[in-house]
């Protein structure tokens, strides 16, 4: 659409600039005006302004002017028809609120990127939309990614295999980037793209083929995940544990509950560090309940950690609460 826009725009600016270049060196010739009376008279007459004629006209500058006169009625038609229906198919409207678009996109800083909107790509838009994540979706479909402007997603219309699609995703200053497209061979070139731009950027792959997991993490994704696997799990745990998966499914699908597993690292200058769990304070509200903590000495999990446990800078908590009770905790990492 804002192609079409560009190449209708730059018609009726050449076949305008045409008209009056054509005026000006029309008068200059029959009539022999200086170049700015020439252009002058050229104006007044193809804006059908009335001013009079600057200067007298000879028998051929008449003529040349009747033909100067049906030439820019023709091309000024032509110019409001095309505005006209620029503005009716709503084309100027969608250039600039993409323009404001791209524009908030640059100001995004440890963002998340989503290429590839199939099955995997939805789930993962609409979690991180319940969690209020910044999202920019890369999005090769012009129809699909119509669509999604639509409904105020950050969109980026393009390959995403491409350096310049990246880049305009902002990918130098994202915080990750999932791999969702539609095979591993893609997904391994996107991988090594991403960490090509920003080494520290965190890079998660969908797996389709198992034998393509060790060449995904050798080419730069963090984590891999097997969508047929993780499905399998979830079978098994259905039929064995169903209860246990329900309120895990209650808690992420359905919209009434907030509460979310979450990991809020402790930072060197955090008031967490050098304090026992069982004296995690925060204001405002009650503190997520501590499900685990990832000790950075030994890189194990402490399960069910006990309330005298002392945090160090570096450690990890992952907890559950709802999202209020996290954001208050994280003020304190």
């Amino acid at each position: 659409m804002e192609e079409s826009i560009r190449r209708r725009l730059a018609q009726v600016g050449i076949l305008l600039g045409v008209v009056l270049g054509t005026g000006t060196a029309g008068y200059r010739l029959v009539e022999g005006w200086s170049l700015f009376d020439s252009f002058y008279m050229t104006v007044i007459t193809v804006g059908t302004v009335g001013y009079g004629e600057t200067h007298p006209l000879t028998g051929p500058g008449r003529v040349f002017t009747i033909v100067l006169i049906l030439m820019g009625l023709g091309v000024t038609a032509y110019a409001f028809s095309q505005l006209t229906a620029i503005l009716v198919e709503g084309g100027l409207s969608s250039v600039m609120r993409r323009k404001k678009m791209e524009k908030r996109i640059r100001e995004l800083e440890q963002h998340f990127i989503l290429a590839g909107l199939g099955h995997t790509g939805r789930v993962i838009l609409e979690e991180l939309g319940k969690t209020n994540r910044p999202l920019v979706i890369v999005e090769r479909d012009a129809d699909r990614a119509a669509e999604l402007e639509a409904e105020g997603r950050l969109v980026i219309h393009g390959d995403a295999l491409h350096d310049e699609v990246l880049d305009k995703a902002g990918i130098r200053k994202a915080r990750g980037i999932f791999c969702t497209l539609g095979n591993d061979q893609d997904n391994i070139v996107l991988a090594l793209a991403a960490k090509e731009f920003g080494p520290t950027v965190r890079v998660v792959s969908e797996l389709h083929d198992p034998r393509h997991r060790d060449r995904l993490a050798r080419c730069g994704a963090d984590a891999v995940v097997s969508s047929p696997h993780i499905g399998g799990l979830r079978l098994a745990s259905e039929m064995v544990r169903p209860v246990t998966v329900g309120f895990l499914d209650a808690m992420i699908r359905d919209r009434s509950y907030t509460y979310r597993f979450e990991e809020v690292p402790v930072a060197e200058a955090s008031p967490l560090a050098g304090r026992a769990l069982g004296r995690l304070e925060v204001s405002g509200g009650r503190a997520p309940a501590v499900v685990a903590v990832k000790e950075k000495k030994s890189g194990r999990y402490s399960i069910n950690p006990p309330e005298d446990q002392a945090l160090e800078a570096g450690d990890v908590l992952v907890v559950l609460g709802s999202t209020e009770e996290i954001a208050r905790l994280k003020g304190l990492g």
